[in-house]
């Protein structure tokens, strides 16, 4: 499909006022689209159905999913564009501009109330994160989808719609599962800095320790559902403007295993997002953040789509190249660095993660930074 006839059949949907989804994958150039033929609000109950899912922080039994069998499917191969992965730098000095200071004073009052239940071992780490609201000149949800996908390469980039539900694009770097047949992997990606011209930076000792709260509560938790587990590395990672670390862990899946659902309960949200332990952490979220994250670092993704692996070519597989395999696929992804359009108004997340040596003032600058993803795309 050409890009043009591709964004005029996504934009008439969205002016029907009928549910979609439009994403493009990490470092890949395809964008998929999945266009609900009705307006109907569909929750997934066991995670069986195929489909795009989106999930809230708090409520994985209230999960939206577009299913594909109410769809229409299309696909653009790559969008014209030239520019490199990266950071917009042109950002407004309006935008640059955050919030007042009461926002600050709050949530600098937040992170040290955070702190100190840490040191009173009611858990070991909490994320903490704010909302912010900016007025803008173009809401045009295509115009803003294209500008983060100029921007974020190496992102899950996505934009969202549901009439009964809301308006939601981002440019996440987190990946949550990813399942292919049997095989499994999850990533856990946990600490921040800003990106300075160069990925040979020093990590301080809390960013490594945060990392590895989120490494071991995966490893720890998938146990009972896979085998031969594996963990990569820790490395450093690039994501727009900031710079993360990153483990990988792989696993192959049991052949037993009855619940998908059960597996994302026990995984979601993990303490990149949440905390640890997560019940006790999710609790003073809830208590304290006082406001809703609604789908701010839940889920969303392909849920068993059908994917067509080919044969490997070989002498030994000359006669079997004609024939693929079907396997199921589901790729789920964190929603992070996401905004909400509520009419002329743009919503903005962002959160960070806490441990007890955490300085509130370096978390409220955190958070600045991280904003200015999004907020390089309102322009």
């Amino acid at each position: 499909m050409l890009e043009k006839d591709f964004f005029d059949t996504v934009s008439n949907h969205y002016k029907n006022n009928l549910p979609f989804v439009m994403y493009r994958k990490p470092h890949k150039t395809g964008i998929d689209a999945l266009l609900q033929t009705n307006n109907s609000l569909h929750i997934t109950s066991g995670f069986t159905e195929q489909g795009f899912v989106f999930s809230p922080f708090d409520a994985i039994n209230k999960t939206v999913i577009i299913p594909t069998d109410q769809s229409e499917q299309i696909f653009l191969n790559t969008l014209e564009d030239n520019k490199e992965d990266g950071f917009s730098n042109v950002v407004s000095s309006q935008l640059k501009k955050n919030q007042n200071t009461t926002a600050k004073t709050q949530h600098i009052h937040l992170v040290n109330k955070g702190v100190q239940a840490i040191k009173e071992n009611v858990f070991k780490k909490v994320v903490l994160s704010r909302s912010e609201t900016l007025p803008i000149k173009n809401n045009d949800p295509i115009h803003l989808f294209k500008q983060l996908l100029n921007n974020y390469k190496s992102a899950f980039v996505y934009c969202w719609y549901h009439p009964k539900v809301g308006l939601w694009l981002g440019a996440t770097p987190e990946t949550l599962i990813k399942i292919e047949g049997q095989r499994f992997s999850i990533m856990a990606l946990a600490g921040t800095q800003s990106y300075n011209g160069t990925m040979d930076v020093v990590w301080q000792e809390k960013e490594k320790q945060e990392q590895q709260f989120v490494t071991d509560f995966i490893v720890n938790n998938i146990k009972p559902f896979v085998s031969n587990i594996k963990t990569s590395d820790v490395n450093t990672v690039k994501a727009g403007n900031l710079l993360h670390l990153k483990t990988m862990i792989s696993a192959q899946l049991n052949p037993d295993i009855k619940s998908l659902k059960t597996l994302i309960e026990v995984l979601h949200p993990t303490p990149a997002v949440c905390g640890l332990p997560k019940q006790a952490a999710k609790h003073f979220i809830l208590e304290n953040e006082n406001y809703d994250r609604a789908f701010y670092s839940g889920f969303l993704g392909e849920l068993n789509y059908q994917k067509h692996i080919a044969p490997r070519t070989g002498r030994r597989n000359i006669e079997n190249r004609a024939y693929a395999v079907k396997r199921n696929s589901t790729q789920l992804y964190v929603n992070l660095r996401c905004m909400q359009l509520i009419n002329n108004e743009a919503v903005i997340y962002v959160g960070g993660g806490i441990t007890k040596t955490s300085h509130a003032e370096s978390e409220w600058h955190e958070t600045v930074s991280k904003s200015l993803v999004i907020k390089s795309v309102l322009d």
